[in-house]
Formats: structure tokens, sequence, C-alpha cells
């Protein structure tokens, strides 16, 4: 579990294909306090430490499945990529329930700068059955772009805003999007379970 707090925007250093699957080696400033089986968020993305090869890298696996839910297969060398650890239990919840567990995709479709911070608009695109079991944004509900716990502004049918201030612009990739790039999306949990609840 996480909060969608990111703790750093971290370098894609190798990516090998294999099959189906895709591995993802990425140096950061805390990859010698991992452990093997630990779990990651890569971009939203829980995935599991498979190797740490000691010089400051770590490697995980993205199967098939994952890579057609997300964004990871546009991942390449010298990409940065949004980096949390799990969630300590004893600590504060700063952002929200976060599981790591990435719906789908969406479009930046719009980028506009506003005194000082920035507001991105979002476009995706999930089935009308799936809408009714909570795959939406709600006017200041939460939801979490690239791993990034962020409120809606502006949420319409199949498209939202969130407004994006210089740290957070700084500190994670989200300086690096621009119109057309595709991000992570994971909707509220706590969303999915009402709507399952009242369906």
């Amino acid at each position: 579990m996480f909060s969608g707090i990111v703790e750093e925007a971290a370098i894609v250093r190798k990516v090998v294909r294999e099959g189906g699957n895709v591995h993802l080696t990425v140096a950061s400033s805390f990859a010698d306090e991992l452990k093997i089986d630990q779990s990651v968020a890569h971009n939203g993305v829980c995935l599991t430490v498979v190797a740490l090869p000691g010089d400051g890298t770590h490697t995980v696996t993205a199967i098939e499945e994952t890579l057609l839910r997300s964004n990871l297969g546009d991942l390449k060398e010298g990409s940065r990529v949004n980096l949390e650890r799990c969630m300590v239990m004893n600590g504060r919840l700063d952002g929200h329930i976060v599981q790591g567990h990435v719906d789908c995709t969406a479009e930046c479709i719009e980028i506009e700068e506003v005194e000082g911070s920035r507001y991105f608009k979002f476009r995706y695109n999930v089935p009308a059955d799936m809408k009714r079991k909570g795959y939406v944004t709600v006017e200041k509900g939460s939801v979490c772009v690239n791993g990034v716990s962020l409120t809606v502004c502006d949420s319409e049918e199949d498209t939202f805003r969130v407004a994006i201030i210089p740290y957070t612009l700084e500190h994670t990739n989200f300086g690096d999007i621009a119109v057309g790039t595709r991000v992570n999306l994971e909707f509220d949990i706590i969303g999915k379970y009402i709507a399952k609840m009242i369906g």
C-alpha cells in the first residue's frame, strides 16, 4: 500500500525486453536501502524488486498485463520514473490510500500556466460498465497520476484537471509531461467500494 507521495523521480538506466515482459533497472538515492521482494511503486505501479546489483540501482519486472494497463512500456533509458516505497503503517497518511494497481492510462490533452502553478488536463477511456464500478473521477476527490496523489478539479465524464505546484513539477516526472504524453491512473479505491455497495 502507498500514499501517492513520490519520494524521487529516478532515472531508468536499462530496459530489457524478454518475451512479453520488461525488466527495468532504475538508479535512485535509496536503492541501497531496498531488499529483494520489496514493493516499490514505479509511476504508480506496484512492482517487486528482483535484483540489487549494488551500484545504486534496483531491477523490477513488468509483465505483459502490467504493460497493457500502464505506461511502463513507454519508458526508455534516461526516462524519469516516479518512485515510492510502500507505506510505513505507523506514519502519517499525507496523500490518500493508493494500492499501486493502475486502472488505465490517460492522455494529457492540455497544459495551462496559472500564476505560478500549472494545470494539466487528462482524457481517459473506460467502458460504461467500469464507470458504474467507480472507475471515474469526482470533483475534489483523489486520483493517482503516475504515482502522485492529487486532488481532482473540473471533473467531467472522461476528463479531469489537476493543479501542480512548482515543488511537484521539480520533484516528480510531471515536469516531463507534454500534450500527448500517456500517464498512469489509479482511481480512488474508496469510490470503487462505494460504487460496488450501492450498485
